[in-house]
Formats: structure tokens, C-alpha cells, sequence
């Protein structure tokens, strides 16, 4: 028997391509119990484990299962239209959020005429980044010209 083979007959992992994990043979009854043991289960060496697993990855690549089953490297792709444009979405609501809570004290001093010229030129600058704000086109995602930040 090669070292290879004893290796991987001993392995304390299998891997599923199917669903790109590692399972620990240690719990195959647990996860029997679960009816969630893969079947496509391949029995990997702890060097492919600890490569795959609990290392992380080389930049810009995600774990994929490889034409021969095993975990292999592939770029992670780039991002798809709906998800930029979530992502778009996102990063809109987070700024109004800090336009409004920056904007409402600001709003509280001039509403009562207790307003500095300092706070009343603030609130005019978080107003105009506000409306910026709603004006911008998110279907541009990912070329949207994101107003500056009143500071």
C-alpha cells in the first residue's frame, strides 16, 4: 500500500463536490442520524483539508469542486447586475441614514431659533447632499457619481 493511499484511507475528512464541503468522518453518525451525510463523499488528505479549508484562499479566488471532484481554486466571479445594484441599494439607504440623523438635530436648533450660523450652513450642506442622494440613478450600479460627503 503506497503512503498516498494509507493517507487518504486514514484521512479524517471527506470532501462533497456537490456541496463543496468537508465533513469530518468522525461525525458521519451524526450527520447519518441527519439523513445529511453526502453521498458524493471522496476521502481528501489533510493537506487538501488544511489547504481548503482552514487556510484562506489566495486573492481573488473562491473554493470550487474541480473537474475531478476534489476542491480546486477558481476566480470568484464578478458580480452580477442585480447584486451590484443591491449592492447600490445598500450603500444608499446606509448614507441617507446618516444624512437624516446628522439633518434632524441640526433641523431641531433652526426650528426652535436656536441655531448657530455654523449649525444652519451644516444643515443646508446635509440638505443638499440628501436630495443629491435621491436624485441618483441606481440602474447606472456599478458607475453611480456619489455626491461628496458634507463635512
Amino acid at each position: 500500500m503506497s503512503n498516498y493511499y494509507s493517507a487518504i484511507t486514514s484521512s479524517l475528512y471527506v470532501y462533497s463536490p456537490l456541496n463543496n464541503g468537508f465533513y469530518p468522518r468522525e461525525l458521519r453518525e451524526v450527520y447519518d442520524d441527519a439523513g445529511s451525510w453526502p453521498d458524493d463523499g471522496i476521502a481528501v488528505s489533510d493537506v487538501v483539508y488544511r489547504e481548503y479549508q482552514t487556510l484562506p484562499p489566495p486573492e481573488g479566488k473562491m473554493r470550487v469542486a474541480g473537474t475531478d471532484g476534489l476542491p480546486a481554486w477558481a476566480d470568484i466571479p464578478a458580480p452580477s447586475v442585480a447584486e451590484l445594484k443591491a449592492e447600490a441599494t445598500a450603500t444608499l439607504s446606509a448614507l441617507m441614514a446618516k444624512a437624516n440623523a446628522a439633518i434632524a438635530p441640526l433641523q431641531d436648533a433652526v426650528d426652535i431659533d436656536d441655531a448657530t450660523e455654523a449649525e444652519r450652513a451644516s444643515l443646508t450642506a446635509w440638505k443638499k447632499y440628501r436630495i443629491a442622494l435621491n436624485r441618483l440613478d441606481l440602474s447606472a450600479a456599478p458607475d453611480i457619481a456619489w455626491p461628496a460627503y458634507p463635512f
